[in-house]
């Protein structure tokens, strides 16, 4: 539960300083700091401000008890027939208690962005994580969401490579030798493409003059562009059905998607006025925006050469999502340092009408993935980290940790070490604040206690044993009236409750940490209940029983509807 307390006082404050929390203090359900913010407006000590909140406090049918604790804190006691209540409503809401908002808007949410012709390394495992869980929150909390995979397939790179391939006797996906190609060799062709380049003034000249090809729609060169693309995106498919990550190739829109809506862009702009030419080129000048020495920073369009910047390619993308597509909102799920990147973009198309005062646009950043060292993750020879390898890896790691599990079959095991390691990595990436670099450790990431994915898949396939043991008593305790005489009863179903409050926040914040740390902890009120109150034990009463069941298997339902929506599966057996 989050909601706000509502004070008369002529005195104004901003919805945070009102909202009534979840307390971390022993003896209370949720504190407001209200009087701390109202205390010097008006002149009057923070206790007594809270003395007074609590005595004008209409909420008897919700709290048992209000207290002014320390300097000024108001706590509450929620009274335990309410929260039944609440608990007891969410047993029979598939939403889990979770209102579908009433103002949905329409989310163009890009995310992943590999290049084509390089396989997908570790700097892409963020980006692809964040953003499938941000597009998982985002529809359920009721939005409509567009995916759009901006890949890097198109420019100056790539009539480097074509003309690579084509000295290389390249056709149809094969070599003059017949051998066909995989995504391992194109990664080999264009660094070999690229020191041509550098060295042999004669290949440079050709791949320019192959960009020029390419862009102007030549149809040979065109078609080993597409070869290129199409086992690009093989590769990219099978990554992403191995990482659990939703993106299909209708999902992708491609630098070259934007390629024609470039030219009509640049005259746009230039008869608005907006562009300005610097050093033979076609740029804008966001305001607000320069170096160290003053001089204002270009976008630059059009380049001296008649070739386009990348620049144009980011404001032809804002132009097509809102003016085409009509979305309300775009996200970027971009590292943090192409911040002030994006904050020129958003600025130069706010200034050219391409956003108004309803659009919003978010650079989702996010930190960078260190080794043990310390240090942006490598190979042991100083390379970047495959991502197939890598979730290979962890897959690996994982079926460890179920090997002894000698009574589930290979098959069942193999099909829980998948699930264990993908989770690992995914929830070690998503449990801390993304815009913090974190450190990648197998020991860490796969621990069965602490804030892991392993734990919560462990505590869920515990309550699965639970309800398989209880049998037909599981089943007939669904509408079961809910008791809370123990403590840890109480303790976890209060965490359900809170269930709908953690997907809000995680949801406004574009912060998947937060629904982690809440599933964290009610995996760990969980723990708390399973060891102090007895479910399946011939001592316990069967109304107790009963309602012990209902409150199980609604905290399995919690968990595995909140690992889902982070990407990661729940195993019913480990």
């Amino acid at each position: 539960m989050t909601t706000a307390v509502a004070v008369t006082t002529g005195v104004r404050i901003t919805p945070a300083e009102a909202l009534v929390r979840p307390s971390t203090r022993p003896g209370a359900d949720y504190q407001c700091n209200l009087a701390m913010s109202l205390a010097k407006p008006l002149g009057r000590p923070p206790r007594e401000v809270a003395a007074a909140i609590v005595a004008a406090l209409d909420a008897d049918d919700l709290v048992e008890t209000a207290e002014v604790a320390g300097p000024g804190f108001v706590n509450f006691v929620l009274r335990s027939d309410w929260l039944a209540a609440r608990v007891a409503a969410m047993t029979g809401d598939e939403r889990l208690g979770v209102a579908a908002t009433a103002a949905p808007r329409r989310f163009a949410l890009d995310y992943s962005s590999p290049n084509v012709a390089k396989e997908m390394h570790v700097g892409h495992l963020r980006s692809s994580i964040i953003g499938d869980t941000l597009l998982r929150l985002l529809r359920f909390a009721g939005h409509e969401v567009v995916p759009h995979n901006h890949l890097g397939d198109w420019g100056t790179p790539f009539g480097m490579l074509i003309e690579h391939l084509v000295d290389e006797g390249w056709t149809n996906g094969h070599s003059a030798r017949g051998a066909e190609h995989s995504i391992g060799d194109l990664n080999a062709f264009y660094q070999q493409a690229r020191k041509k380049f550098d060295a042999d003034p004669a290949f440079a000249d050709r791949s320019r003059l192959r960009v020029v090809a390419l862009q102007g729609g030549d149809e040979p060169t065109l078609a080993l562009w597409r070869q290129l693309v199409a086992e690009s995106t093989r590769h990219f498919q099978q990554v992403y059905a191995l990482l659990g990550v939703s993106l299909t190739p209708e999902d992708t829109y491609g630098e070259s998607f934007y390629n024609p809506y470039l030219a009509a862009t640049i005259d746009e702009l230039e008869q608005r006025g907006s562009t300005e030419t610097s050093d033979g080129a076609v740029c804008v000048f966001p305001p607000g925006f320069t170096n160290r020495d003053g001089d204002r920073l270009p976008l630059i369009l059009r380049k001296r050469d008649g070739g386009y910047g990348y620049h144009v390619t980011d404001l032809a993308t804002v132009r097509y999502w809102t003016g085409e597509r009509g979305m309300t909102d775009l996200l970027y799920v971009v590292g943090t340092p192409q911040a002030q990147h994006f904050q020129m973009v958003f600025g130069a198309s706010r200034a050219a009408g391409y956003l108004d005062e309803d659009h919003t646009t978010v650079h989702i950043g996010f930190g960078t993935i260190l080794g043990e060292d310390g240090r942006t993750i490598r190979t042991r020879e100083g390379g970047s980290v495959k991502l197939v390898d890598l979730l290979t890896e962890a897959v690996q790691h994982a079926a460890k940790v179920v090997a002894d599990r000698s009574e589930l079959d290979s098959a069942t095991q193999a099909e829980i070490a998948r699930a264990v390691g993908i989770g690992a990595v995914k929830y070690a990436d998503l449990s801390g604040n993304r815009e913090k670099d974190y450190v990648f450790t197998w020991d860490r990431m796969l621990a069965t206690d602490g804030n892991t994915s392993v734990y919560l898949q462990y505590a869920n396939a515990r309550i699965h044993s639970i309800l398989r043991k209880a049998g037909q008593a599981a089943d007939a305790g669904g509408g079961a009236p809910i008791v809370l005489d123990h403590p840890a009863e109480r303790a976890l179903a209060l965490r359900l409750a809170q269930f709908p409050a953690a997907i809000e926040a995680a949801v406004e914040g574009y912060a998947p940490h937060k629904l982690c740390q809440y599933l964290f902890e009610t995996a760990s009120a969980f723990t708390g209940f399973y060891e102090n109150c007895p479910i399946l034990a011939t001592s316990t009463t069967e109304p107790v029983r009963r309602s012990r069941l209902v409150l199980a298997r609604l905290c399995s339902q919690v968990l595995t509807r909140g690992l889902d929506l982070l990407g990661i599966e729940a195993p019913e057996r480990m």
